[in-house]
Protein backbone atom coordinates (compact mmCIF):
# COMPACT_ATOMS: atom_id res chain seq x y z
CA UNK A 1 0.00 0.00 0.00
CA UNK A 2 1.69 3.22 -0.88
CA UNK A 3 1.42 6.44 1.02
CA UNK A 4 1.26 10.40 -0.24
CA UNK A 5 1.17 13.71 2.00
CA UNK A 6 -0.53 16.82 1.39
CA UNK A 7 -0.77 20.25 2.63
CA UNK A 8 -4.95 19.32 1.79
CA UNK A 9 -7.27 16.45 0.98
CA UNK A 10 -10.74 17.23 -0.10
CA UNK A 11 -13.22 14.57 -0.97
CA UNK A 12 -16.03 15.22 -3.47
CA UNK A 13 -15.77 17.30 -6.29
CA UNK A 14 -18.63 19.77 -6.62
CA UNK A 15 -18.88 23.78 -5.73
CA UNK A 16 -17.68 23.56 -2.42
CA UNK A 17 -14.57 21.15 -3.06
CA UNK A 18 -13.79 22.87 -6.60
CA UNK A 19 -13.68 26.28 -4.19
CA UNK A 20 -11.66 25.21 -1.53
CA UNK A 21 -9.28 23.07 -3.87
CA UNK A 22 -8.49 25.56 -6.11
CA UNK A 23 -7.92 28.79 -3.41
CA UNK A 24 -5.82 26.56 -1.66
CA UNK A 25 -3.69 25.22 -4.22
CA UNK A 26 -3.41 29.11 -5.82
CA UNK A 27 -1.77 29.70 -2.09
CA UNK A 28 0.67 27.25 -2.73
CA UNK A 29 -0.81 24.32 -1.03
CA UNK A 30 -0.48 20.84 -2.34
CA UNK A 31 -3.99 19.47 -2.48
CA UNK A 32 -5.24 16.29 -3.80
CA UNK A 33 -9.52 15.79 -4.33
CA UNK A 34 -11.16 12.22 -4.27
CA UNK A 35 -14.15 11.12 -5.72
CA UNK A 36 -15.54 8.11 -6.37
CA UNK A 37 -18.61 9.25 -9.07
CA UNK A 38 -17.48 11.58 -11.76
CA UNK A 39 -15.98 14.52 -11.48
CA UNK A 40 -18.33 17.78 -11.17
CA UNK A 41 -20.82 17.38 -8.23
CA UNK A 42 -24.16 16.76 -7.86
CA UNK A 43 -24.90 20.53 -9.31
CA UNK A 44 -23.28 20.31 -12.21
CA UNK A 45 -23.96 16.58 -13.09
CA UNK A 46 -27.08 15.30 -10.99
CA UNK A 47 -29.10 18.21 -10.26
CA UNK A 48 -29.22 21.77 -10.77
CA UNK A 49 -27.92 22.02 -14.05
CA UNK A 50 -29.44 19.30 -16.18
CA UNK A 51 -32.85 19.79 -14.18
CA UNK A 52 -32.53 23.35 -15.83
CA UNK A 53 -31.91 22.00 -19.18
CA UNK A 54 -34.61 19.84 -19.53
CA UNK A 55 -37.12 22.84 -18.17
CA UNK A 56 -36.37 24.22 -21.39
CA UNK A 57 -38.36 22.78 -23.37
CA UNK A 58 -41.32 21.83 -20.72
CA UNK A 59 -41.27 25.96 -20.62
CA UNK A 60 -42.53 25.63 -24.28
CA UNK A 61 -44.82 23.83 -23.74
CA UNK A 62 -46.31 25.59 -20.85
CA UNK A 63 -45.91 28.97 -23.02
CA UNK A 64 -47.86 27.00 -25.66
CA UNK A 65 -50.47 26.02 -23.33
CA UNK A 66 -51.07 29.32 -21.62
CA UNK A 67 -51.56 31.05 -24.84
CA UNK A 68 -53.17 28.70 -26.85
CA UNK A 69 -55.64 28.36 -24.11
CA UNK A 70 -56.77 31.64 -25.61
CA UNK A 71 -56.48 31.19 -29.01
CA UNK A 72 -53.05 33.51 -29.60
CA UNK A 73 -50.94 30.41 -31.18
CA UNK A 74 -52.72 27.27 -32.48
CA UNK A 75 -51.38 23.80 -34.03
CA UNK A 76 -49.77 21.00 -31.70
CA UNK A 77 -46.42 21.02 -29.79
CA UNK A 78 -44.48 18.10 -27.74
CA UNK A 79 -41.44 17.03 -26.35
CA UNK A 80 -38.90 14.99 -28.12
CA UNK A 81 -37.42 13.23 -24.54
CA UNK A 82 -34.45 11.23 -26.46
CA UNK A 83 -33.56 15.00 -28.09
CA UNK A 84 -34.10 16.77 -25.01
CA UNK A 85 -31.92 14.81 -23.27
CA UNK A 86 -29.17 14.81 -25.93
CA UNK A 87 -29.34 18.56 -25.65
CA UNK A 88 -29.15 18.12 -21.79
CA UNK A 89 -26.07 15.90 -22.18
CA UNK A 90 -24.42 18.27 -25.02
CA UNK A 91 -23.63 20.25 -21.54
CA UNK A 92 -23.25 17.27 -18.96
CA UNK A 93 -21.09 14.75 -20.51
CA UNK A 94 -18.01 17.57 -20.74
CA UNK A 95 -18.09 18.41 -17.56
CA UNK A 96 -16.40 15.28 -15.91
CA UNK A 97 -13.16 15.84 -18.56
CA UNK A 98 -12.68 19.45 -18.03
CA UNK A 99 -12.83 19.04 -13.91
CA UNK A 100 -10.26 16.89 -14.36
CA UNK A 101 -7.94 18.71 -17.14
CA UNK A 102 -8.19 21.83 -15.19
CA UNK A 103 -7.36 19.78 -12.01
CA UNK A 104 -4.34 18.62 -13.71
CA UNK A 105 -3.32 22.10 -15.29
CA UNK A 106 -2.90 23.91 -11.33
CA UNK A 107 -1.17 20.92 -10.23
CA UNK A 108 -4.32 19.39 -7.92
CA UNK A 109 -3.87 15.46 -7.51
CA UNK A 110 -7.10 14.37 -8.65
CA UNK A 111 -7.94 10.79 -7.30
CA UNK A 112 -10.93 8.80 -8.30
CA UNK A 113 -12.32 6.42 -5.80
CA UNK A 114 -14.31 6.09 -2.41
CA UNK A 115 -12.48 7.79 0.51
CA UNK A 116 -12.84 6.28 3.67
CA UNK A 117 -10.64 7.62 6.75
CA UNK A 118 -8.25 5.58 8.64
CA UNK A 119 -7.22 7.95 11.29
CA UNK A 120 -7.25 11.68 12.38
CA UNK A 121 -5.79 13.23 9.44
CA UNK A 122 -5.70 10.00 7.07
CA UNK A 123 -7.70 8.58 4.04
CA UNK A 124 -7.91 5.34 2.16
CA UNK A 125 -8.47 5.16 -1.47
CA UNK A 126 -8.67 2.71 -3.74
CA UNK A 127 -5.41 0.70 -1.66
CA UNK A 128 -3.54 4.50 -1.04
CA UNK A 129 -2.87 6.34 2.22
CA UNK A 130 -3.89 9.52 1.87
CA UNK A 131 -2.83 11.41 4.61
CA UNK A 132 -2.78 15.91 4.77
CA UNK A 133 -2.79 18.49 7.63
CA UNK A 134 -6.23 19.18 6.79
CA UNK A 135 -9.14 17.42 5.33
CA UNK A 136 -12.38 19.03 4.01
CA UNK A 137 -15.24 17.00 3.48
CA UNK A 138 -17.62 18.55 0.73
CA UNK A 139 -19.10 14.92 -0.50
CA UNK A 140 -22.18 16.34 -0.75
CA UNK A 141 -25.91 15.42 -0.19
CA UNK A 142 -28.05 11.26 -1.00
CA UNK A 143 -31.34 10.58 -0.68
CA UNK A 144 -31.80 9.15 2.86
CA UNK A 145 -33.05 5.82 3.30
CA UNK A 146 -36.99 6.07 3.52
CA UNK A 147 -38.71 2.97 5.76
CA UNK A 148 -40.66 1.50 3.05
CA UNK A 149 -41.30 -2.40 1.64
CA UNK A 150 -39.14 -2.62 -1.44
CA UNK A 151 -37.16 0.55 -0.96
CA UNK A 152 -34.82 -1.32 -3.55
CA UNK A 153 -36.96 -0.71 -6.06
CA UNK A 154 -37.14 3.19 -5.97
CA UNK A 155 -35.45 5.18 -8.74
CA UNK A 156 -33.45 8.06 -7.84
CA UNK A 157 -33.34 11.66 -9.14
CA UNK A 158 -30.31 10.58 -10.81
CA UNK A 159 -32.09 7.59 -12.61
CA UNK A 160 -34.67 10.08 -13.89
CA UNK A 161 -32.19 12.79 -15.24
CA UNK A 162 -30.67 10.09 -17.32
CA UNK A 163 -33.98 8.20 -18.22
CA UNK A 164 -33.74 7.48 -22.58
CA UNK A 165 -37.64 7.03 -22.76
CA UNK A 166 -40.26 8.57 -20.61
CA UNK A 167 -42.04 5.87 -18.63
CA UNK A 168 -46.04 6.28 -19.82
CA UNK A 169 -46.86 6.06 -15.20
CA UNK A 170 -44.79 7.88 -13.11
CA UNK A 171 -45.06 7.84 -8.81
CA UNK A 172 -43.30 10.41 -7.25
CA UNK A 173 -43.06 9.32 -3.13
CA UNK A 174 -42.20 12.76 -1.55
CA UNK A 175 -43.89 16.35 -1.91
CA UNK A 176 -40.64 18.58 -1.84
CA UNK A 177 -38.76 20.39 -4.70
CA UNK A 178 -38.30 17.39 -6.33
CA UNK A 179 -41.08 15.77 -6.18
CA UNK A 180 -42.60 19.08 -7.86
CA UNK A 181 -39.81 19.56 -10.37
CA UNK A 182 -40.05 16.26 -11.52
CA UNK A 183 -43.69 16.07 -12.05
CA UNK A 184 -43.91 19.61 -13.81
CA UNK A 185 -41.13 18.23 -15.91
CA UNK A 186 -42.96 14.74 -16.80
CA UNK A 187 -46.63 16.03 -16.71
CA UNK A 188 -45.53 18.35 -19.73
CA UNK A 189 -43.15 15.88 -21.22
CA UNK A 190 -46.89 13.31 -21.49
CA UNK A 191 -46.33 11.05 -18.27
CA UNK A 192 -49.27 10.29 -16.24
CA UNK A 193 -47.79 11.56 -13.02
CA UNK A 194 -49.23 11.34 -8.76
CA UNK A 195 -46.84 12.86 -6.07
CA UNK A 196 -47.64 10.84 -2.71
CA UNK A 197 -47.15 12.98 -0.06
CA UNK A 198 -46.83 11.32 3.59
CA UNK A 199 -48.06 14.78 5.67
CA UNK A 200 -50.59 17.10 4.78
CA UNK A 201 -48.48 19.99 3.87
CA UNK A 202 -46.10 19.71 1.01
CA UNK A 203 -42.84 21.99 0.51
CA UNK A 204 -42.72 22.63 3.89
CA UNK A 205 -39.68 25.11 3.43
CA UNK A 206 -42.32 27.59 1.48
CA UNK A 207 -44.69 30.12 2.29
CA UNK A 208 -47.93 27.40 2.74
CA UNK A 209 -50.44 29.91 1.13
CA UNK A 210 -48.43 30.17 -1.76
CA UNK A 211 -48.05 26.41 -1.90
CA UNK A 212 -51.61 26.24 -1.93
CA UNK A 213 -51.37 28.30 -5.33
CA UNK A 214 -49.02 26.07 -6.52
CA UNK A 215 -50.69 22.87 -5.59
CA UNK A 216 -53.96 23.84 -7.53
CA UNK A 217 -51.85 24.97 -10.47
CA UNK A 218 -50.00 21.41 -10.64
CA UNK A 219 -53.24 19.58 -10.20
CA UNK A 220 -54.59 21.55 -12.72
CA UNK A 221 -51.56 20.49 -14.83
CA UNK A 222 -52.76 16.69 -14.84
CA UNK A 223 -50.58 15.72 -12.05
CA UNK A 224 -52.51 14.11 -9.20
CA UNK A 225 -51.28 15.20 -5.73
CA UNK A 226 -52.37 12.70 -2.80
CA UNK A 227 -51.40 14.54 0.76
CA UNK A 228 -51.73 12.51 3.83
CA UNK A 229 -50.01 9.47 1.66
CA UNK A 230 -47.60 7.58 3.61
CA UNK A 231 -46.05 5.02 1.19
CA UNK A 232 -45.45 1.78 3.34
CA UNK A 233 -44.29 -0.83 -0.26
CA UNK A 234 -43.23 -0.99 -3.41
CA UNK A 235 -43.40 -4.10 -5.09
CA UNK A 236 -42.53 -5.43 -8.66
CA UNK A 237 -45.86 -6.41 -10.93
CA UNK A 238 -43.96 -7.67 -14.25
CA UNK A 239 -42.37 -4.24 -15.94
CA UNK A 240 -44.80 -2.26 -13.45
CA UNK A 241 -44.52 -1.47 -10.26
CA UNK A 242 -47.17 -1.02 -7.30
CA UNK A 243 -47.21 1.08 -4.35
CA UNK A 244 -49.03 0.45 -1.45
CA UNK A 245 -50.11 3.71 0.84
CA UNK A 246 -51.70 4.27 3.99
CA UNK A 247 -54.04 7.66 4.26
CA UNK A 248 -56.80 8.38 7.15
CA UNK A 249 -59.33 6.16 5.07
CA UNK A 250 -57.17 2.96 4.85
CA UNK A 251 -54.65 1.98 2.79
CA UNK A 252 -54.71 2.64 -1.65
CA UNK A 253 -52.73 0.54 -4.06
CA UNK A 254 -51.30 2.41 -7.14
CA UNK A 255 -49.62 1.21 -10.65
CA UNK A 256 -47.01 3.07 -12.16
CA UNK A 257 -44.03 1.86 -14.50
CA UNK A 258 -41.41 3.83 -12.23
CA UNK A 259 -41.18 5.40 -8.58
CA UNK A 260 -39.09 7.34 -7.86
CA UNK A 261 -37.56 8.52 -4.43
CA UNK A 262 -38.70 12.54 -4.16
CA UNK A 263 -38.45 12.11 -0.47
CA UNK A 264 -35.53 14.39 0.97
CA UNK A 265 -31.71 14.29 1.30
CA UNK A 266 -29.13 14.12 3.85
CA UNK A 267 -25.37 14.82 4.06
CA UNK A 268 -23.29 11.85 2.19
CA UNK A 269 -21.25 10.78 5.03
CA UNK A 270 -21.99 6.67 5.77
CA UNK A 271 -19.38 5.60 4.28
CA UNK A 272 -16.76 7.90 5.07
CA UNK A 273 -15.63 5.96 8.49
CA UNK A 274 -15.92 9.37 10.84
CA UNK A 275 -15.23 6.88 13.52
CA UNK A 276 -11.65 6.41 12.37
CA UNK A 277 -10.91 9.71 12.32
CA UNK A 278 -12.63 10.95 15.85
CA UNK A 279 -15.04 13.27 13.83
CA UNK A 280 -17.83 13.62 15.65
CA UNK A 281 -21.35 13.29 14.16
CA UNK A 282 -24.94 12.62 15.27
CA UNK A 283 -28.55 11.97 13.30
CA UNK A 284 -26.72 11.96 10.50
CA UNK A 285 -25.13 15.28 10.66
CA UNK A 286 -21.51 16.28 11.50
CA UNK A 287 -20.79 18.47 14.54
CA UNK A 288 -19.24 21.71 13.36
CA UNK A 289 -18.42 24.90 15.30
CA UNK A 290 -19.37 28.12 13.47
CA UNK A 291 -16.30 28.21 11.68
CA UNK A 292 -17.30 24.69 9.84
CA UNK A 293 -14.45 23.07 12.02
CA UNK A 294 -15.14 19.26 13.55
CA UNK A 295 -15.78 19.82 17.59
CA UNK A 296 -13.52 16.86 17.72
CA UNK A 297 -11.07 17.01 15.21
CA UNK A 298 -9.48 19.92 14.45
CA UNK A 299 -8.35 19.27 11.10
CA UNK A 300 -11.29 18.66 9.60
CA UNK A 301 -13.41 21.20 8.08
CA UNK A 302 -16.86 20.64 5.96
CA UNK A 303 -18.68 22.77 3.12
CA UNK A 304 -21.38 22.42 1.08
CA UNK A 305 -24.67 20.08 1.48
CA UNK A 306 -22.23 17.06 3.48
CA UNK A 307 -22.26 20.06 6.03
CA UNK A 308 -25.49 19.94 6.97
CA UNK A 309 -26.21 23.40 7.33
CA UNK A 310 -29.48 25.42 6.90
CA UNK A 311 -29.22 26.14 3.13
CA UNK A 312 -28.80 23.31 1.07
CA UNK A 313 -27.90 25.06 -2.06
CA UNK A 314 -25.06 25.48 -4.92
CA UNK A 315 -24.67 29.52 -3.90
CA UNK A 316 -24.55 28.46 -0.28
CA UNK A 317 -21.87 25.86 -1.01
CA UNK A 318 -19.56 28.55 -2.29
CA UNK A 319 -20.28 30.78 0.53
CA UNK A 320 -19.14 28.01 3.15
CA UNK A 321 -16.05 27.05 1.34
CA UNK A 322 -14.99 30.36 1.04
CA UNK A 323 -15.21 30.69 4.72
CA UNK A 324 -13.12 27.09 4.95
CA UNK A 325 -10.41 28.32 2.89
CA UNK A 326 -9.86 31.46 5.06
CA UNK A 327 -9.93 29.65 8.12
CA UNK A 328 -7.15 27.39 6.72
CA UNK A 329 -5.34 29.90 4.75
CA UNK A 330 -5.22 32.98 7.44
CA UNK A 331 -7.10 31.41 10.37
CA UNK A 332 -9.71 34.55 10.14
CA UNK A 333 -12.61 32.55 12.48
CA UNK A 334 -14.61 33.20 9.47
CA UNK A 335 -18.34 32.30 9.59
CA UNK A 336 -21.36 32.71 7.39
CA UNK A 337 -24.14 34.85 6.90
CA UNK A 338 -27.02 33.24 5.63
CA UNK A 339 -28.91 36.18 5.63
CA UNK A 340 -30.76 36.92 1.75
CA UNK A 341 -30.05 33.63 0.44
CA UNK A 342 -32.81 33.20 -1.95
CA UNK A 343 -34.16 29.40 -3.01
CA UNK A 344 -36.36 28.42 -5.31
CA UNK A 345 -38.94 25.65 -6.63
CA UNK A 346 -38.29 25.64 -10.24
CA UNK A 347 -41.53 24.30 -11.22
CA UNK A 348 -44.06 26.47 -13.80
CA UNK A 349 -44.40 29.00 -12.38
CA UNK A 350 -41.64 29.02 -10.36
CA UNK A 351 -41.73 28.74 -6.28
CA UNK A 352 -39.04 30.92 -4.23
CA UNK A 353 -38.06 31.62 -1.20
CA UNK A 354 -35.83 34.68 0.74
CA UNK A 355 -35.89 35.57 4.88
CA UNK A 356 -38.24 34.63 7.38
CA UNK A 357 -41.41 32.31 6.66
CA UNK A 358 -44.51 34.64 8.59
CA UNK A 359 -44.41 31.53 10.80
CA UNK A 360 -40.74 31.98 12.00
CA UNK A 361 -41.11 36.03 12.25
CA UNK A 362 -44.21 35.19 14.77
CA UNK A 363 -42.17 32.61 16.75
CA UNK A 364 -39.39 35.27 16.93
CA UNK A 365 -41.62 37.80 18.48
CA UNK A 366 -41.00 40.21 15.49
CA UNK A 367 -43.37 43.04 14.95
CA UNK A 368 -44.14 43.06 11.17
CA UNK A 369 -46.40 44.37 8.40
CA UNK A 370 -47.40 41.82 5.81
CA UNK A 371 -48.72 42.59 2.53
CA UNK A 372 -50.36 39.34 0.83
CA UNK A 373 -51.83 38.43 -2.34
CA UNK A 374 -52.87 36.88 -5.28
CA UNK A 375 -52.56 39.09 -8.71
CA UNK A 376 -53.16 36.70 -11.53
CA UNK A 377 -54.54 40.30 -12.93
CA UNK A 378 -51.85 42.29 -12.67
CA UNK A 379 -49.88 42.76 -16.02
CA UNK A 380 -47.06 40.58 -15.71
CA UNK A 381 -49.27 37.22 -15.70
CA UNK A 382 -52.07 38.68 -17.93
CA UNK A 383 -49.64 39.04 -20.55
CA UNK A 384 -48.83 35.84 -20.70
CA UNK A 385 -52.10 34.94 -19.45
CA UNK A 386 -50.87 33.36 -16.28
CA UNK A 387 -53.47 32.31 -13.43
CA UNK A 388 -50.77 31.67 -10.96
CA UNK A 389 -48.90 34.86 -9.44
CA UNK A 390 -48.64 35.76 -5.53
CA UNK A 391 -46.52 37.11 -3.29
CA UNK A 392 -46.14 37.72 0.87
CA UNK A 393 -43.44 40.23 1.59
CA UNK A 394 -42.96 40.62 5.81
CA UNK A 395 -40.83 44.27 6.94
CA UNK A 396 -40.51 44.76 10.33
CA UNK A 397 -42.26 48.05 12.14
CA UNK A 398 -40.09 50.69 12.78
CA UNK A 399 -36.77 49.82 10.90
CA UNK A 400 -38.44 49.17 8.29
CA UNK A 401 -35.60 46.01 7.55
CA UNK A 402 -37.04 43.36 5.32
CA UNK A 403 -37.76 40.42 6.98
CA UNK A 404 -38.99 37.77 4.15
CA UNK A 405 -40.47 37.76 0.67
CA UNK A 406 -42.05 34.97 -0.63
CA UNK A 407 -43.16 34.88 -4.75
CA UNK A 408 -44.76 32.37 -7.23
CA UNK A 409 -45.45 33.41 -10.72
CA UNK A 410 -43.33 34.33 -13.90
CA UNK A 411 -40.06 36.01 -13.39
CA UNK A 412 -40.15 34.48 -9.58
CA UNK A 413 -36.78 33.71 -9.68
CA UNK A 414 -35.29 36.59 -10.98
CA UNK A 415 -37.61 39.03 -9.02
CA UNK A 416 -36.60 37.34 -5.35
CA UNK A 417 -32.49 37.86 -6.05
CA UNK A 418 -33.92 41.68 -6.34
CA UNK A 419 -35.31 41.23 -2.37
CA UNK A 420 -32.07 38.69 -1.47
CA UNK A 421 -29.77 41.14 -2.32
CA UNK A 422 -31.32 44.48 -0.54
CA UNK A 423 -31.85 41.84 2.69
CA UNK A 424 -27.85 41.26 2.25
CA UNK A 425 -27.01 44.54 1.74
CA UNK A 426 -29.24 45.97 4.28
CA UNK A 427 -31.80 48.29 2.22
CA UNK A 428 -34.97 48.67 3.88
CA UNK A 429 -38.14 48.56 2.28
CA UNK A 430 -38.13 52.09 1.74
CA UNK A 431 -35.02 52.11 -0.49
CA UNK A 432 -36.29 49.72 -2.80
CA UNK A 433 -39.84 51.11 -2.49
CA UNK A 434 -37.98 54.44 -4.49
CA UNK A 435 -35.82 52.06 -6.81
CA UNK A 436 -36.43 52.63 -10.90
CA UNK A 437 -36.68 49.64 -12.76
CA UNK A 438 -37.06 48.92 -16.73
CA UNK A 439 -41.20 48.77 -17.58
CA UNK A 440 -42.91 46.82 -18.04
CA UNK A 441 -41.09 43.80 -16.00
CA UNK A 442 -41.94 41.66 -13.07
CA UNK A 443 -39.27 43.58 -11.25
CA UNK A 444 -41.47 46.88 -11.42
CA UNK A 445 -43.84 45.14 -9.40
CA UNK A 446 -42.07 45.00 -6.16
CA UNK A 447 -43.22 48.41 -5.19
CA UNK A 448 -47.10 47.32 -5.37
CA UNK A 449 -46.30 44.16 -3.29
CA UNK A 450 -44.45 46.20 -0.20
CA UNK A 451 -46.79 46.80 2.49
Amino acid sequence: MTSSSYDLIVIGSGTAANVTAFNCRKAGWSVALIDHRPFGGTCALRGCDPKKMLIAATEVIDGFERMGAIGTVQGDVRIDWAALQRHKRSFTDPVPGHREQAYAKHGIEACHGRARFSGPTSVLVEGRTLEAKHIVIAAGAEPVHLPIDGFEHLALSDDFLELEALPRRIILVGGGYIGFEFAHIAARAGAEVTILNRSAHPLAGFDPDLVGLLLARTRALGVEVRLDHEVKAVRKRGDAFEVEAQHADGRVTLTADLVIHSGGRAPALEALDLDAAGIAHEHGKLRLDAHLRSTTNPAVYAAGDASGGPLPLTPVAALEAHAVVDNLLHDRHATVDYTGIPSAVFTLPTLTRVGLLEAEAKAQGLHYKVSHASVPGWFTARRVNESCYGYKVLVEEGSGRILGAHLIGPDAAEVINLFGLAMRSGLTAAAIRHATFAYPTAASDIESMLP
